[in-house]
């Protein structure tokens, strides 16, 4: 498989779009590993035994180890031949073509992660090429009990006191067409350059939520934004401090990035279908700092 468009034709593919929810805690992250347990990798394995041959899904956001989706988006190519294999035998009149399917994985699949939605991919459609940005969520409690029972596994507990309006002044500065490597792990080949679109908090008691929307995001880019912000919430750096990374060419050591468990990706967004192509052209196209 690769990330070429499908073709509908008689011999080719049929892209489907899939709209996907999980619980990360137990998962090694998105991405497919040898001996791990993944996001992908079950889905992979799960929908090859329902179609009967090998396929795999490529997603809008890798998440990392720990993290939760409510909004990841997917798409996978299934051969016309095998497409039939997603339908009842006996349909329900008026019922939309891939809710059996739904039906059918909702089932199969554990309680920690579920295919909420599934349809043809219109023409163009790239799960991760296509999207013009991704929408995450930043939870923690600064309760001195910690984080409540029911919330533990998606709110990260800080023990200690933070201005969120200092915060909120050291996100600001970070917003923009800005090159990233100091909240990036490096990947050969890879840019750090992002358009960071929003990054914001709010605080309701002790829960302290942050905002943070990008068009695309770098490897734990997410979790080292918000470990440095936590720095000045601290008063442990001035606000000014954060802006100053930002003329790094490397991952700065001066901040831990934040516990995955309380990060979830909650949305991806995607042009008008006419767009989708030239969408993905354009994220393709390596950026550099020049």
């Amino acid at each position: 498989m690769n990330d070429t468009p499908a073709i509908d034709t008689d011999g080719g593919c049929v892209r489907l779009r899939l709209d996907i929810a999980y619980d990360g805690t137990d998962f090694a992250g998105w991405a497919a590993q040898s001996g791990q347990r993944t996001v992908a990798g079950l889905l992979d394995e799960t929908l090859s035994t329902v179609f009967r041959t090998p396929v795999r899904l490529w997603a809008a956001g890798r998440t990392d180890t720990g993290v939760h989706a409510t909004g990841q988006v997917a798409h996978v190519d299934i051969p016309v031949d095998a497409l039939p294999h997603a339908y009842p035998r006996s349909p329900r009149p008026n019922q939309a073509e891939f809710v059996p399917l739904v039906r059918r994985l909702g089932r199969l699949l554990p309680a920690d992660v579920k295919v909420r939605r599934i349809a043809r991919a219109p023409a163009g459609f790239d799960a991760r090429f296509s999207a013009l940005r991704r929408h995450y969520v930043y939870r923690m409690s600064t309760a001195d009990y910690g984080v409540e029972p029911h919330q533990a596994r998606y709110v990260t507990g800080w023990p200690r006191p933070l201005d969120v309006d200092a915060m909120a002044a050291a996100s600001y500065n970070l917003l923009g067409l800005n090159d990233f490597a100091a909240f990036c792990r490096q990947r050969e080949g890879a840019t750090t350059i992002r358009d960071l679109q929003r990054f914001d908090w709010e605080q309701d008691g002790d829960l302290i939520t942050a905002y943070v929307t990008a068009d695309a995001f770098c490897w734990s880019m997410v979790r080292s934004l918000v470990g440095a912000v936590l720095a000045v919430g601290e008063h442990r750096r001035s606000v000014d401090w954060c802006c100053e990374l930002l003329t790094a060419t490397g991952r700065s050591s001066d901040f831990a990035a934040a516990p995955a468990r309380g990060l979830t990706l909650v949305g991806v967004d995607y042009p008008p279908d006419s767009e989708l192509q030239a969408r993905t052209l354009i994220t393709r196209d390596l950026r550099t700092r020049d």
